[in-house]
């Protein structure tokens, strides 16, 4: 159940596209993990980011159902392009649909495999970036896109605070926190960005590459 705050927040910002909407409910009803899709608020805001750095060419690593990459693609250039990595082919059928069937697929070049190994080997530099993978493997992501990404341009990784386990000792074993921990301690070290956590949903950092 939504809190009257949260409401309140969705009813004063752009309303989700009818589109995004059907494709939320059909992330919920026909995937395991449906609270992994980005959402109104969040997906709004994906777009108001792309909208405000203007990027040529966006990284996103973790398609999921594909709410993120939509979000995003709606927000850039005619001319830009969003190269998106999923590496759980299971999920293929369900997001290339929904991707293909949105207003701004030619936009969108939908990619299953593993964006550590394979993205660099696109030979492009890039605007921005969109981490959402596997948690336990950021840093390495991090340092990946950080070699394909332009100077001055953008990262955001999203779930960094993973819910609060990150300052709740209960889940000091947990695999998945203390990848998000030691990105997070990493990036905070790193004197070659700039960095901002926003206590957005579950945690949503935003990076510039100095």
């Amino acid at each position: 159940m939504r809190s009257e705050l949260e409401q309140y927040i969705l009813q004063h910002i752009e309303p989700e596209p009818d589109y995004l909407y059907r494709l939320w409910r059909a992330t919920n009803i026909h995937t395991i993990h449906g609270r992994m899709a980005s959402g109104h608020l969040q997906g709004r805001i994906l777009k108001m980011l792309v909208s405000m750095i203007r990027p040529q060419r966006v990284l996103e690593v973790g398609t999921f159902s594909g709410y993120s990459a939509i979000s995003m693609a709606e927000g850039l250039p005619d001319d830009g392009k969003l190269y998106t990595f999923e590496i759980n082919d299971e999920m293929e059928d369900f997001t290339r649909s929904w991707i293909e069937g949105s207003a701004v697929a030619d936009k969108i070049e939908f990619i299953i495999g593993d964006a550590l190994q394979e993205a660099p080997k696109l030979g492009i530099m890039f605007d921005l970036v969109f981490m959402d993978g596997d948690k336990r493997t950021y840093r390495d992501c991090y340092e990946m896109a950080m070699g394909i990404l332009r100077k001055g341009g953008f990262m955001i990784a999203d779930n960094t605070l993973w819910d609060g386990h990150v300052v709740d000792h209960a889940y000091d074993k947990d695999h998945q926190t203390q990848g998000i921990e030691t990105f997070n301690d990493y990036v905070a070290a790193d004197n070659r960005v700039e960095q901002v956590i926003l206590p957005l949903r579950d945690g949503l950092t935003l990076i510039r590459k100095k």
